[in-house]
């Protein structure tokens, strides 16, 4: 990694992390819509490397690859965002059914049933669960602000080191703890839908075959998990001061 003079040796960094980027580019193809080019990925993933190599210290406390990979799928996923290449009525349409999440949760003490959100969205069930395969791929960039799937969230990507507020690291400590919680607050299925697709990075595919179900009944399951976070999170960030934050207690509503 270093030249003769202890200075990180650039050239040979991005020549043998070309491959990491690549595998990234081609693991987030698979959770986006066919429109996406991966050549634009890769393109901006090695923009992120770059930015990586300039950025590196040894004082960051980690290693350089576990560093490069949040800097990579950073700047794929800001890519993406700058593109803004979902439609702006599939943007609003989830924005509806987290709006419902929130609404129902708060109602009930409990996580609402597909059934329950189809209803309050003035929807057929069938009518519901196509608009949550469709939004394949929003549920990606948007969960991502707050996790990568590896273990470090978008503050700690784009915080910068030398100017931490105590302030700013409370608010992010808090809702990577509220995250924690949502995560841990979803039904059964979307949970281990969760942890298969994020944890042991299986495919939609083949977390259909663990749970007997269609490829696209996996798709609808992990959005539908993603608008439950958001709601959750951002529900619990955008309430006022004197609003109920989160669920009652879990025991009372252990049953429903």
């Amino acid at each position: 990694m270093y030249d003769a003079e202890g200075n990180l040796d650039k050239d040979h960094l991005v020549e043998a992390y070309a491959p990491l980027v690549k595998r990234i580019a081609y693991h987030l193809m698979a959770k986006l819509p066919a429109s996406v080019d991966v050549d634009d990925l890769i393109q901006n993933g090695m923009m992120g490397l770059l930015d990586a190599i300039n950025r590196y210290e040894d004082g960051l406390g980690a290693q350089f690859e576990t560093y490069a990979v949040q800097r990579v799928r950073g700047a794929m996923l800001d890519g993406l965002r700058e593109n803004d290449w979902l439609p702006r009525s599939l943007r609003r349409d989830m924005r509806r059914i987290e709006t419902a999440v929130h609404t129902l949760e708060q109602q009930n003490g409990r996580q609402p049933t597909e059934a329950e959100l189809a209803s309050a969205l003035d929807l057929p069930l069938a009518e519901y669960q196509r608009l949550l395969q469709d939004a394949r791929g929003y549920q990606l960039v948007h969960f991502e602000d707050f996790t990568d799937g590896d273990g470090e969230d978008y503050f700690e990507r784009h915080l910068g080191v030398h100017e931490t507020n105590p302030a700013d690291l409370l608010e992010d400590a808090d809702m990577r703890g509220n995250l924690v919680l949502a995560i841990d607050d979803l039904p059964e299925r979307e949970k281990l839908v969760m942890a298969l697709y994020y944890d042991e990075e299986l495919n939609l595919r083949e977390i259909g075959e663990v749970l007997g179900v269609t490829e696209s009944r996996v798709c609808q399951l992990h959005s539908q998990a993603i608008a439950r976070l958001r709601s959750r999170v951002l529900g619990q960030r955008g309430a006022a001061p004197a609003a109920r934050r989160g669920r009652p207690p879990k025991k009372p509503a252990a049953g429903a």
